[in-house]
């Protein structure tokens, strides 16, 4: 690589790192001048969303494993089509999160006792998690496409277990919370 490669290979790499930065910013704050602002009328029902998201992150769990399982047999074309369809999924998701919770009020959960103390760990763990998963997930992917497979690796291995216990958990709070949506 020639010294003028290397260096448009710097710039482009620390521009795509600023870009991913400025998104994992983005993403949280959006989502959380979302809960702190009244519900938009929308011409659309969103009552279902919450079985939507649950199913799209159920999804993810399976695509999760399923790429986990073909990088370990070496089928790293299965692995990628795994993992680009979990983060298509995944960003279906957060769009149709960020909808909802525009145009809805958030459900209390109604829950009492242990099992609320349980719903509560398990809702902020996997709050704390999500907004981390992002950066996450894009510099893993980042680092795929760019070939820095080896950068790539070390970063999965972060990534996949937390990723995984994000939309895991993003199915258990919906069946918690499920009962007491209006």
């Amino acid at each position: 690589m020639s010294a003028k490669s290397i260096k448009a290979f710097t710039a482009s790499e620390k521009k795509m790192n600023r870009i991913i930065t400025a998104v994992s910013i983005a993403v949280p704050v959006v989502v959380a001048l979302l809960f702190y602002t009244p519900a938009v009328r929308l011409s659309l029902d969103v009552s279902r969303l919450p079985a939507f998201h649950a199913l799209l992150n159920s999804s993810v769990s399976v695509l999760l494993l399923t790429g986990f399982a073909f990088i370990r047999q070496k089928k790293v074309w299965a692995h990628r089509a795994c993992m680009m369809a979990a983060f298509v999924l995944s960003a279906v998701f957060l769009v149709s999160y960020v909808v909802y919770h525009a145009a809805s009020e958030s459900t209390p959960y109604g829950g009492e006792g242990f099992i609320r103390n349980i719903y509560y760990v398990i809702l902020i763990s996997h709050i704390l998690l999500a907004t981390i998963i992002l950066p996450l997930v894009l510099f893993t992917i980042y680092r795929a496409i760019s070939g820095r497979l080896e950068q790539h690796r070390k970063l999965a291995r972060w990534t996949f277990p937390i990723w995984l216990y994000v939309s895991v958990t993003g199915v258990v709070v919906y069946l918690m919370i499920a009962p007491y949506y209006g």
